[in-house]
């Protein structure tokens, strides 16, 4: 399965660098180091918000209240910031990281204990969300005027040229690679998303390590709630409206399965960048926004096309090993 995998991955590179070849034949600037680097950055919040998402679909489950947990620890620093400038930033960020987890653990709690499926726990978490960030802000925006210079400047605090945005997702990236690799926690996401019933039988609490898959998606969904606002400096109810399906789609396209128990951390980053790189690179050659819809839409369906196939190919594989071991 590890080499089918990379050889997705492999494609999916492939795919993004044609596409950018192809563009590049019609305004050469786009392919400059520079104007990438801006596309990588542009994507950083996609990058890292598809790592919780990912986590959480490996589980044979889905979070649809990302991007509105996104909103509400959003627009809690947002207003924070807004009343006392001088409370610290870093502080800020590691308080909505907390507000995400609490709201993450919620639904983890739910799927968890009173066995709802997760998508219909957070289908009605994702509308308590929004409407909670509504009674929170009185239906009211916080706007740049209204922020610290600290607060909208560290995401562009520059390191070797570099926002700090781009530099931050690096490092989220490196963390789940150790995190999927390299822990009992990373190895148990796959196992019970291949086969909860054998991850019973080998000591994995499939509930519980749900509730943390859900706790680590809404940790990281909060931490975005305050780099969205900082990076595009405002913070209403309507921040990242509908964009759970980019997050959704990030991972699909990247070959994490909607069955769970198949995916890289690779894969859903070059997926996210798969629909950076489209965004960025169509309305350089004037192509309609609705265009813009359909050809991210025709990915998603051709990549879970191909998941689906891969998988048959590999329930296949699995099926003959274990006709040969019972002859």
């Amino acid at each position: 399965m590890k080499s089918l995998l990379r050889y997705r991955e492999i494609w999916l590179l492939a795919a993004i660098v044609a596409l950018i070849v192809a563009v590049a034949f019609r305004r050469p600037s786009y392919a400059s180091f520079g104007n990438l680097l801006d596309v990588f950055n542009n994507t950083s919040l996609l990058l890292i918000l598809a790592m919780g998402q990912m986590v959480v679909i490996l589980t044979r489950s889905i979070d649809l209240s990302m991007a509105a947990n996104l909103a509400l620890t959003g627009m809690i620093v947002a207003m924070i910031n807004a009343a006392f400038p001088a409370f610290p930033v870093p502080l800020l960020m590691i308080l909505a990281a907390l507000i995400g987890l609490g709201l993450g653990a919620f639904n983890g709690l739910l799927v968890w204990k009173l066995n709802i499926p997760a998508i219909v726990v957070t289908l009605g978490t994702l509308t308590i969300y929004r409407g909670t960030t509504f009674l929170v802000s009185g239906g009211k925006w916080v706007n740049a005027d209204q922020m610290s210079p600290d607060f909208i400047g560290l995401t562009r605090y520059l390191i070797i040229g570099q926002p700090l945005l781009s530099w931050l997702a690096l490092v989220i990236i490196v963390v789940f690679v150790v995190l999927m690799t390299r822990t009992n926690i990373g190895r148990a996401f796959y196992a019970i998303g291949i086969n909860p019933t054998a991850a019973v039988y080998a000591g994995i609490d499939v509930g519980r390590t749900k509730f943390i898959a859900f706790a680590i998606s809404g940790a990281i969904a909060g931490l975005c709630g305050y780099l969205w606002v900082s990076r595009y400096v405002i913070a209403s109810v309507e921040i990242a409206n509908g964009y759970e399906l980019n997050i959704i789609a990030a991972c699909v396209i990247g070959g994490v399965s909607i069955a769970g128990g198949i995916g890289t951390v690779a894969g859903a980053a070059l997926g996210a960048l798969f629909l950076g790189v489209i965004n960025s690179a169509l309305p350089v050659i004037n192509i309609s926004p609705f265009w813009q819809m359909a050809i991210s839409g025709a990915a998603i369906i051709l990549a879970v096309i191909f998941n689906a196939r891969s998988e048959r190919k590999h329930g296949r594989i699995i099926l003959k090993s274990q006709e040969v071991g019972h002859g």
